[in-house]
Formats: structure tokens, C-alpha cells, sequence
């Protein structure tokens, strides 16, 4: 089925309900599905055909949703892209994934500018909102189109409807190629292991860019008929996101654990009816514990934990409602991202692809219909991804003998000091058990004697002041000597990415500008 064919069921079967807010502007089914074809006719009429790749940049917006259909309803594929990355990097995503169009959002002419001038394989470009640049608004093209209708393409399983760059946390982001037969196993899947019961009753609020996991986490509302609501502005404003939630009487979310954390410590969250909310998913990376008790707490026992990669859209363990605890005990299943996915399959395998017994550590590795097509046109990458048959995700850990798996931390993240291997989610944690430590990063950097050390980089709570030696001596009971970080730096904030992540490389970087590397006598 052609994934776009969901809004023609909802226009069918809910005309009139709301499937779209966005400030004060509300959209209903029918409306939605008649914008998705207008500006699918838009797009045909200039030549966008069955396998064409639309290059995407644009801060969450009402005609960035619609374009996602609209390409899924030709058979073309969206690519979209991080909108806070630069317009040199924007080159190489246009290049890359062979674009043919580019819809960019009016507050990045320089990023069009560029693409007019380095990517001649771009053929035009169409901008969302006001601004000066591009052959035409979206707007005005499907206003010019307005009453069209485009029949939906036909498509195989392997077909592709996206390409989800992935973070190029480890080197340049790479496509991995999405299609309408593996999207349809991660919508229904979604539905049943992280939304279950969910219906054109329910509610969700966006507060993540739709580009990535929040993308794919409202292709489940659409499949479901349930409304989605953008924040009114691209600025993650927490009182505003309660204010919605109140409203609309909100029941799910999709998160990352950086947003969820300032959710749950943000006064508003006491100023708001949030009993509405049944479900707020975190994914993208492990949640710290004692993040995870506050998060409890104040809002119910309503976060669900995912782990997964863009590679499979997140579907690799969940971790349900249940299984969340406060309170450390039996029934908290405490440093677990939950169990294997329905209709997924994995396993800890050694370096020569063997699989490890339960509890020993090795790289997490997945099969089954949600693992995606490859990377578009990357047979070295694609070679080093798959092995046998299984994606490698690059991820350590362990798998107890029930079945919950256990993330020890990236491979790339694991370092080696004086012999002995360190994950630095390990120290992580025990960092974040100190009352006064709000976030915390350690990573490895060379040593002259022991091969490397960690170095810990850690934010204090606000108005708290922690010293490196009351660290060293909290922690000095807690972990064996030798995963002792040999230094802590304290910042006032973590440099995080677009989706809120903390990548070691950007806290490396900024040890090294610093002159933190320098001092430790770490030469560049």
C-alpha cells in the first residue's frame, strides 16, 4: 500500500474531524487530504515523478507534513534534513541523494542560494512560508492547484518513500533508504508496542523536528486518525508545550530524553492539568536513571522507552509503561531499554559475528521487516553495516536471560585504559546519582602511561557550586578506582544536537577549544 493512501481512508471516515493544528489555525481531514493533493499536482505538473527525490529543509510547519504525502503519493521520496544544519552541508545532502527539487523553508535563503549555485541536479526550488527566493511558494502552488487530484501512485514493498539521513555522528550523514512496505510494518508496530488503544480520539504534540522519530511518530497518529499539534513557534517553549497539552487534552508525545528531562523539571508541569497523557515515548538515546524517577514522578507512569536507529526507525526493544518504576526495587527494570520488539529479532554477537550467552557484552545486532533497504548508493557502507543477514547497530551491550537487553554504550564511545575497557554510560550514571549533578559526559582521551583516561564534563544543578574533588571523593566508593574519571571539567550546558543529543565528538570538540585537552597535555 501506498503509505499516503492513509489520509484518503481519514478523509474518508473523518471528513470533519480535526487532523492538524497549528496555532490557531485547525485543519480537518478533508482539508488535509485536498492540500496533499493539490500540491502533489503542483509537483507532477513541474515533472516530479515515481522514484524523484524531494530535498526538504524547514522547521516543523503545516506544508512541510503535507509535502511528506504529497511525495509519498507520487511514488517520489522525501528527503528531509536537519533544518539547523549549514548550507554547505545541505550541498552535500542535495548531491548525495540525487535531488531533484528542494522545498525550503523562507528563513534560509543562503541554504537555497547555495543550492542554486552547487547542485545543478536540483532543478527548482520551493519555498514554505514568506520570503524572497525560490520559483514559487508551496502556498501559492497548491493554491494554483487547488481541486486537483493525483491518483496514488502504484508501489511495491521495497519501494523507496524516504531516505532518513542518519546523524554523521561518526563521519558524514549517510541515507538509509526507507520504503512504503518496511514503513507500513513500523506504523503498525508503533501502534502495538508503544501506542496500543490508540484512535481518532486521541491527541499527539510534536516537540521535535518532523524530520526524523517525530516524523515517523505521526505517520502512526495519521494511521490512526488522530489529530497532531505543532507547537506555534520552531522555539521548544515548555510552558507553551503544557499549555497545548491542557487543551487539547494531549495523550502522546514523542520525545528524546533531553526533552523529556526538562519537561519533567520545569515548574509548568505543576501549573497544568497533563493527566490527559497516556503515553510519552523517549528514544534516540538511553535514558540515566535518576532522569528517569523524576520524569516518573511528576507525570505518571506514561513514559515508554524505545531503542532503535534511524536504520530501523526506531524499532528494535520497548520498554512499556508497566515496566517503569520510581523506585529502585524488584520491579524496576533498572538500566534495561525493554525487550525485543514484535516481529524483530536480536542478538549480541562477537566481532566474528557469534553469538554471546546472556549477560556477556557485544554489539547489538537486529533482524526482521522493520531493518531498512541499505544506504543509497554506499556499498562500503553498506558492507560493514549488514553481516549475514543481520544490521549491526554499532551499539554494545547484554541480553539477560528473560530477554531484556542492556545498552553499555556506543562501540565508538568504549575506550581502553591501562587494559581494562570502559563504557562511559557506566560512570555516567554513578556521576548522576550525585544530588548536585544535573548532566554529565565522560568520554576518553590518550594518556602517555595508561593508553587513555576518561574525562568527565558535568553541569551543576542551578545555584549548586561541585568541585572536582568532592566528585573524586563521591565516587571514590562507588566504582572500581581505574573508571575513575582522571579529570572534571564543569560547564554551565552540554552542547547537544539538532535532536537534543550530547555526541562525545561535539563535547571533544569543545574540550579541545577549551584548551581542557591542552592542559592535560593531549595533543590534537
Amino acid at each position: 500500500m501506498n503509505l499516503a493512501h492513509m489520509l484518503t481512508q481519514n478523509a474518508r471516515r473523518f471528513p470533519d474531524r480535526p487532523g492538524f493544528i497549528w496555532g490557531e489555525r485547525t485543519w480537518t481531514w478533508r482539508e488535509i487530504d485536498g492540500e496533499v493533493n493539490a500540491l502533489a499536482a503542483a509537483l507532477a505538473a513541474r515533472g516530479i515523478g515515481k522514484g524523484d527525490r524531494i530535498l526538504v529543509h524547514s522547521k516543523n510547519c503545516a506544508e512541510m507534513f503535507w509535502s511528506l504525502f504529497a511525495a509519498f503519493r507520487l511514488g517520489a521520496v522525501w528527503v528531509p534534513t536537519n533544518f539547523r544544519l549549514m548550507p554547505e552541508e545541505i550541498v552535500y545532502l542535495a548531491t548525495s541523494s540525487g535531488a531533484r527539487a528542494f522545498l525550503c523553508h523562507g528563513a534560509f535563503p543562503d541554504h537555497a542560494a547555495i543550492i542554486a549555485e552547487r547542485a545543478p541536479a536540483v532543478e527548482f526550488t520551493w519555498r514554505f512560508d514568506e520570503g524572497g527566493f525560490g520559483e514559487t511558494s508551496v502556498g501559492e502552488a497548491i493554491a494554483a492547484h487547488r481541486g486537483d487530484s493525483v491518483p496514488l501512485c502504484p508501489v511495491e514493498h521495497d519501494d523507496p518513500c524516504w531516505f532518513f539521513f542518519t546523524s554523521g555522528t561518526t563521519g558524514r550523514s549517510k541515507a538509509a533508504v526507507l520504503t512504503h512496505g518496511q514503513m507500513a510494518f513500523v506504523v503498525t508496530n508503533h501502534l502495538c508496542d508503544l501506542l496500543p488503544g490508540t484512535t481518532e480520539q486521541d491527541a499527539s504534540l510534536v516537540v521535535a523536528p518532523l524530520s526524523h522519530g517525530a516524523g515517523v511518530h505521526q505517520l502512526n497518529q495519521v494511521a490512526r486518525g488522530a489529530v497532531t499539534i505543532l507547537l506555534p513557534t520552531d522555539r521548544f517553549d515548555i510552558e507553551e508545550a503544557y499549555r497545548l497539552i491542557e487543551r487539547h487534552r494531549v495523550t502522546n508525545m514523542f520525545t528524546v530524553p533531553t526533552i523529556l528531562k526538562m519537561l519533567a523539571e520545569h515548574p509548568a508541569a505543576d501549573r497544568y492539568d497533563h493527566s490527559s497523557l497516556r503515553y510519552v515515548i523517549y528514544a534516540g538515546a538511553p535514558m540515566y536513571r535518576e532522569d528517569q524517577k523524576t520524569a516518573l514522578r511528576k507525570l505518571g507512569k506514561v513514559i515508554v522507552q524505545y531503542f532503535g536507529l534511524g536504520e530501523v526507525t526506531g524499532n528494535i526493544t520497548v520498554l512499556p509503561p508497566a515496566l517503569h518504576d520510581p523506585e529502585d526495587g524488584p520491579a524496576a527494570r533498572i538500566g534495561t531499554c525493554g525487550f525485543e520488539r514484535t516481529g524483530m529479532q536480536v542478538s549480541i554477537q562477537d566481532d566474528e559475528g557469534r553469538e554471546l550467552a546472556p549477560f556477556q557484552t557485544g554489539e547489538i545486532c537486529v533482524i526482521g521487516p522493520a531493518v531498512f533497504a541499505g544506504y543509497y548508493d554506499n556499498p562500503e557502507a553498506n558492507a560493514k553495516a549488514f553481516r549475514d543477514g543481520w544490521f549491526r547497530t554499532g551499539d554494545l551491550g547484554h541480553i539477560d536471560e528473560e530477554g531484556f537487553v542492556y545498552i553499555t554504550g556506543r562501540a565508538s564511545d568504549m575506550f581502553i585504559s591501562g587494559g581494562s575497557n570502559i563504557y562511559p554510560r557506566e560512570v555516567e550514571e554513578k556521576i548522576l546519582t550525585h544530588p548536585g549533578i544535573a548532566e554529565a559526559a565522560v568520554l576518553g582521551v590518550p594518556d602517555p602511561l595508561w593508553g587513555e583516561v576518561g574525562v568527565a564534563v558535568c553541569v551543576a544543578r542551578e545555584g549548586v557550586v561541585v568541585t572536582e574533588e568532592e566528585m573524586l571523593a563521591f565516587l571514590g566508593p562507588k566504582m572500581t578506582r581505574y573508571k575513575l574519571p582522571k579529570r572534571f571539567f564543569f560547564w554551565e550546558a552540554l552542547p547537544k544536537s539538532g535532536y537534543g543529543k550530547v555526541p562525545k565528538r561535539m563535547v571533544r570538540d569543545e574540550l579541545e577549544a577549551r584548551g581542557h585537552l591542552a592542559e592535560m597535555g593531549v595533543k590534537s
